[in-house]
């Protein structure tokens, strides 16, 4: 077979207006695809042209306008059908994305097939939108969950899934490509398993869409499911495909307009699809974006864009392997354009990798990828994840990896400098709190005060960061005994310890001390102690923390899934300050 022309990356990547940009003024290396892919000019302008010309509701409109809006509409489902030759377009309903298209088949085919006893087989690699709507409906029906076992290379194990086939199985769902992990697992053959057995098969394809070729009609699949802001178009909009004879049985997902066909205040009757299951008025020009997103890639050609993406998965493996101390998790065969890692030498969080690398102008994603079950079977809390799309180019691959060599690099000379120990604060006495002290300030206001201070004195975040660091640094160690699960603070997805007090000789004196695995959350702590730490329950209950948090700027950069660990760990301080108030 003749090879593929290389792709002109540079004349692609010129079609994205997000690639003038720069992140803490350097040049913008974007490497979460797997999250949401950037927009191309043709997706934003058609989104823009539907809105500046043809906006209106849809369907029940006699006006011209109305009826140019449906037609966009309507012409958006038949791209979509063709996209993945759907024997009909009427099988194609919008939906706000990949989440609520599983939501709606649990809801509807969930509920009203599945009993006490049957059983739904999903696998280790899902994602949590392909687990909690199954886990709703089995504790709904009495159903139950199985789970199909992986290697330690992240690849589905083919003969335990076999096993698990039962005539108790109804229903399997799975991913075609794991977003935490890259692995491309064999759906073909997951699928006729299924059939052979009797079951229905969901396929979650919100990670492959983007990356090949999709035939319904030839992976038979009952459900396929996938999300517009993964296949470079907008957000809120996505598709459910089902086969006919399966959606015309299930009953609708939400009542409203538009899924009905006759209501009486006795009686309601439902639309045919795929009006059955858009109540309400949808995301008009989301479908209008969508099918221009479809359009551009087959422009470009799925196959051109899998070869392109494959070179830089090849590479970007290369590179990261040879780095010392750093491990790459999930090696399948088969894999899609992602690399998930940890940096075991020194240990690193992979808050802080992302972080460093965010200051350095990469974009990658860390935590758990909402995938806890599978970072639990490799024994890890959460990986860092590079993950490429068709603007992605070997540079951007290359200055990662030099990024990454220069982070583990200053981590690992910190770790050995003679000074590193001696500039912490002295460890708490073995087997407990010891004599724990800290310097309260006047008031948490006046603590709070000092705070902004400084960091109005630091003219920007790479500064302001490296401060929150260094004080994380001087943070005094957490004893081990002290870390258990009461003092475990959920909502982070670092690993946080704080331990709360009355100090010793008081009725209403809180002391907390605190750990966590990221620097970054040492330094929040730390923080915290000098706001919170020896101050009168009333006072502590009394600080908008949350509005100085907004003063010095940590709202603007934090994530969302940081502020709100950073306001877990708040709430466990305030709610023994709440305790002694109430006493």
């Amino acid at each position: 077979m003749k090879p593929l022309p290389m792709l002109d990356v540079a004349a692609v990547r010129a079609q994205f207006p997000i690639f003038e940009t720069t992140a803490h003024g350097l040049p913008l290396i974007y490497l979460d695809s797997a999250a949401s892919t950037q927009q191309p000019t043709t997706v934003i302008a058609a989104v823009n042209d539907y809105h500046r010309q043809s906006h209106a509701n849809i369907h029940r409109g006699v006006y011209q306008l109305s009826q140019t809006a449906t037609r966009l509409y309507e012409e958006a489902r038949l791209t979509v059908a063709r996209f993945l030759n759907a024997a009909d377009p009427a099988e194609c309903v919008f939906t706000r994305g990949a989440t609520e298209s599983i939501n709606l088949v649990a809801a509807c085919w969930g509920a009203t097939h599945l009993q006490p006893g049957d059983e739904i087989i999903l696998s280790t690699l899902e994602h949590h939108s392909n687990i909690v709507p199954w886990q709703l409906v089995a504790e709904k029906t009495g159903a139950q969950i199985r789970v199909i076992p992986i290697n330690d290379a992240g690849e589905i194990q083919l003969d335990a899934y076999r096993q698990l086939l039962s005539p108790r199985t109804r229903l399997v769902a799975v991913n075609q490509v794991s977003n935490a992990l890259g692995t491309i697992n064999p759906v073909r053959e997951i699928i006729a398993a299924a059939h052979a057995a009797g079951a229905v098969v969901l396929i979650d394809g919100a990670q492959w869409i983007a990356h090949g070729v999709t035939d319904v009609q030839e992976l038979d699949a009952d459900f396929y499911v996938f999300s517009g802001h993964k296949l470079y178009g907008p957000t809120g909009i996505g598709v459910l495909y089902g086969k006919r004879h399966l959606l015309d049985a299930m009953p609708p997902y939400q009542g409203g307009g538009d899924m009905i066909e006759q209501v009486t205040f006795a009686q309601t009757t439902y639309a045919p699809l795929p009006s059955k299951y858009e109540a309400g008025t949808p995301n008009i020009s989301g479908a209008v974006g969508l099918a221009a997103a479809i359009d551009w890639i087959q422009a470009i050609g799925l196959a051109q864009i899998s070869a392109h993406e494959q070179r830089l998965l090849q590479h970007a493996t290369a590179r990261l392997s040879a780095i010392s101390g750093l491990e790459i998790k999930g090696t399948a065969q088969h894999k899609s354009g992602v690399v998930s890692w940890i940096v075991v030498d020194p240990p690193l969080a992979t808050l802080d990798i992302g972080t460093q690398l965010d200051l350095r102008g990469i974009c990658i994603r860390t935590g758990h990828h909402c995938c806890q079950p599978l970072m639990d079977r490799f024994g890890i809390a959460a990986t860092a994840r590079a993950s490429f799309g068709v603007y992605n180019n070997l540079d951007d691959i290359d200055r990662l990896a030099a990024a990454l060599t220069d982070i583990i690099a200053a981590a690992r000379a910190k770790q050995s400098h003679p000074s590193a120990k001696s500039s912490q604060s002295p460890p708490l006495q073995k087997g407990g709190w010891g004599d724990f002290k800290l310097t309260a300030a006047a008031s948490p206001t006046a603590a709070a005060n000092e705070i902004a201070e400084v960091f109005e004195f630091l003219p920007d975040w790479s500064m302001r960061h490296q401060h929150v660091i260094d004080l994380g640094d001087k943070l005094p160690p957490m004893p081990e005994e002290l870390k258990t699960a009461a003092t475990a603070v959920h909502g982070c997805q670092s690993t946080v310890h704080i331990a709360a007090r009355i100090a010793p000789g008081t009725t209403d004196i809180i002391e907390f001390i605190a750990d966590s695995d990221a620097n970054l959350v040492r330094g929040l702590i730390a923080l915290l102690q000098q706001i919170y730490s020896g101050q009168p329950a009333a006072a502590i209950l009394a600080f908008d923390a949350e509005a100085f948090f907004a003063r010095i700027g940590l709202d603007q950069h934090l994530s969302m899934s940081r502020r709100n660990g950073l306001a877990a760990m708040v709430q466990r301080v305030r709610a023994l300050a709440q305790q002694v108030v109430g006493e």
